[in-house]
């Protein structure tokens, strides 16, 4: 790739295809997908992202924003583009006097969780310890702890970006609320730059029961009877219990279920509440910990990165047996060259749906749960065929549920707006064009 460009005016740590750390900085958490930027820029302070943009502006170079990279479609990257990467930006500040917490848009689930749990505090993140917590907030936020506390978006109480033009603007409920409301549920890329984020802290915890439940040998019959009590028992499940369980089709462990989560309570009263998955076969183990020992041990279990292609959809309504059925089918066969396949469900309810679809972007507050399907792949001749398996489910899936979750994107979705943020759509747009009206901040997928 030939630079011709001069460099002047960016600052920060810049890094071009002849520097010795690009193959590296172009990845993505995600190996399937390869982009190649014509230039990354890693942002130290505000003024290093205002100098890129200007610079990009003057070029006529697209620009991309990343945090940590785990973009499930590779959109914080590009080919051919400047990539404003804001995870050298770590500043972390408590204020437990008014009870909120200051986070630089660098921070990773795994760095505000050590931060907060080794204080006594617990926060609404994710789950993967490399995840940005910039990112899974803009685009809503599910978590372990998501039907207790809300969704990360929830506790989001102020946040800072650079625009357009290189201003820095706050947008809380009194300054651009507008702005506010967009950035709570519309997902990264859009709008502008977000450097920082505060969040209110939630009460202090002592300890919590980490759960994980086990199905090994699963027969396709015994998935359809879990997914059966599961759609059943979320009905009326304490909000103290997140959790979210893959029936899955392994290479190496063939067929099975397994779910993990948190339950902001005794392991007694876990123990009661997941009676109902008591199927033959089952292995249910819960362990009372610290909060940072269970994010810990859930966050250990995660790969450095993988080849993958996913997607998550909202379930509003109860399935037939025949439905069901149906699902579990999915991964009967897996792709060629497929060493993992999985259909998931994450339990929405709780304080999710306590706040109106309307009161933030994040529109499908009263589904009850999500569903995902995902191929995970290690060799790149197999990246075709596995794509070409997940869409064939990807329509099963669709006549079955009723939007897109923007943390989990998909690249083939027709009416990509209408799928991610349903009736609030029209408003994200008009939000976009006041904000955005050069329409700097663009890439596939984007709010237009």
């Amino acid at each position: 790739m030939e630079m011709k460009l001069s460099l002047d005016g960016l600052t920060g740590k810049v890094v071009t295809p002849y520097s010795k750390e690009y193959e590296q900085a172009r990845q993505e958490w995600n190996r399937a997908i390869q982009k190649f930027p014509i230039i990354i820029v890693y942002c130290y302070a505000v003024k290093d992202i205002q100098n890129a943009i200007c610079w990009a502006r003057r070029h006529g170079i697209g620009i991309r924003i990343r945090s940590r990279g785990h973009h499930y479609q590779g959109y914080s990257v590009g080919t051919g583009v400047l990539v404003i990467d804001v995870s050298y930006m770590k500043r972390i500040e408590l204020d437990e006097s008014n009870g909120s917490v200051f986070v630089q848009s660098g921070i990773k689930n795994r760095e505000i969780y050590d931060y907060l749990g080794a204080r006594g505090y617990p926060f609404p993140g994710g789950t993967c310890p490399t995840v940005g917590v910039a990112g899974y907030t803009l685009g809503g936020g599910w978590g372990y702890s998501s039907r207790y506390m809300g969704l990360g978006c929830d506790s989001l109480t102020a946040l800072e970006m650079v625009d357009y033009q290189g201003n820095l603007c706050k947008a809380d409920d009194n300054y651009n609320p507008d702005l506010f409301w967009a950035c709570r549920g519309a997902g990264g890329g859009n709008f502008g730059v977000v450097t920082s984020m505060t969040f209110q802290l939630p009460p202090k915890v002592t300890r919590v029961t980490l759960v994980e439940l086990e199905y090994l040998n699963a027969a396709p019959a015994t998935m359809a009877c879990f997914l059966d009590i599961w759609q059943e028992w979320l009905v009326s499940l304490d909000q103290r219990m997140t959790i979210n369980v893959s029936m899955y089709n392994s290479a190496e462990d063939g067929m099975g279920i397994y779910g993990k989560g948190l339950f902001y309570g005794s392991a007694a009263e876990a123990a009661q509440i997941l009676k109902p998955f008591e199927l033959g076969g089952a292995t249910l183990s819960l362990q009372e910990v610290t909060f940072l020992e269970a994010v810990q041990k859930i966050q250990d279990a995660y790969p450095d990165s993988e080849k993958f292609q996913s997607t998550g959809r909202f379930v509003n309504r109860k399935y037939s047996m025949e439905e069901i059925e149906a699902i579990v089918e999915l991964i009967r066969q897996r792709a060629d060259g497929s060493v993992y396949t999985a259909v998931s469900v994450y339990a929405l309810g709780g304080k999710i749906n306590e706040i109106d679809k309307k009161c933030t972007a994040f529109y499908y507050r009263d589904a009850a749960y999500i569903m995902g399907v995902q191929s995970v792949w290690e060799e790149d001749r197999y990246a075709s065929v596995n794509r070409c398996w997940l869409n064939e489910r990807f329509q099963c899936l669709k006549q079955l549920t009723v939007g897109s979750y923007i943390n989990f994107p998909y690249n083939c979705l027709a009416n990509y707006e209408e799928e991610y943020y349903g009736g609030n759509a029209c408003r994200l747009q008009q939000i976009g064009r006041q904000y955005d009206p050069m329409n700097v901040f663009s890439f596939p997928q984007a709010i237009q």
